[in-house]
């Protein structure tokens, strides 16, 4: 006998996907092989999770909902790799995954940004992620300058990763039927050899204040967010940005060198 599982909670964004179709695309995309750890995060009732389970040597599944917990481990009982754990995703130690762990995971909306942004942190023991994310937010990820959704998401995602909006999704692939669209991203992660976590940090500061205020001016935006105007003037000048230049005007290459040339001005 099938299962129970109780209602969806609104308050937790649960969207489960029911497409098998939209599943194989997921479980294709992601390129498992049987020596892969997978991490998924939010299983919902499992109809990913046994797509996972089938293709990867382990597959650890963080769910939020504790309610689930008894249908998911009879619905998977037959996954004899599976790892499930009940717990909240943001509060997951990302840095104990074994090194090259593939996440693959519908990640519940209204935490997307944050659990990303921790998934970038650690990409040290990362290889790729392939989620599943309202299409506004896929859009950001890999959005191009001079574009309304290019902004703090895009840049610091495509710092970290190469970004392929791979498939957009249906609202009716999910039970109950969301109100937002949806897509799957592919995030191949660049090599962390040699990134000093110093120039990290004051790149990523950078780039927050720069479209603090997406109104002003970049010069403006970085004034109001505390940096000396003159260190600004100066690092503008040695880079190349015109003074009167806007913060989604700037190349991922721009941000780079400007933050390269704020630690400069810092040490001088």
């Amino acid at each position: 006998m099938a299962a129970s599982f109780p209602p969806a909670l609104k308050r937790l964004g649960q969207n489960f996907l029911i497409d098998p179709n939209i599943i194989r695309k997921i479980v294709s995309l992601a390129a498992l092989r049987p020596e892969d750890t997978v991490l998924e995060i939010g299983p919902g009732r499992g109809a990913l999770t046994a797509g996972l389970c089938a293709e990867a040597g382990r597959v650890i599944a963080v769910e939020i909902d504790p309610q689930l917990q008894p249908q998911l481990q009879e619905t998977l009982k037959h996954c004899h790799n599976l790892d499930l754990r009940i717990g909240d995703a943001l509060e997951f130690p990302f840095g104990s995954l074994p090194p090259r762990t593939v996440v693959v995971s519908n990640l519940p909306y209204y935490v997307s940004t944050p659990i990303l942004f921790a998934l970038l942190d650690a990409r040290a023991h990362l290889d790729r992620l392939v989620l599943m994310l309202q299409t506004e937010v896929a859009l950001r990820l890999a959005a191009k300058p001079n574009s309304e959704d290019y902004g703090v998401l895009s840049v610091l995602t495509q710092e970290a990763a190469e970004v392929e909006v791979a498939f957009r999704v249906s609202a009716n692939c999910f039970r109950p039927r969301p109100t937002v669209g949806s897509a799957v991203v592919h995030l191949k992660l660049k090599a962390q050899d040699g990134v000093d976590p110093v120039r990290y940090e004051r790149f990523r500061r950078l780039v927050r204040a720069a479209f603090a205020h997406r109104r002003k001016t970049l010069m403006n935006s970085l004034r109001d967010e505390g940096y000396p105007s003159e260190r600004i003037s100066r690092a503008m000048q040695t880079v190349g940005v015109p003074m009167q230049a806007r913060a989604e005007t700037l190349t991922l290459d721009d941000y780079r060198a400007l933050a390269t040339a704020f630690g400069e001005s810092e040490s001088a």
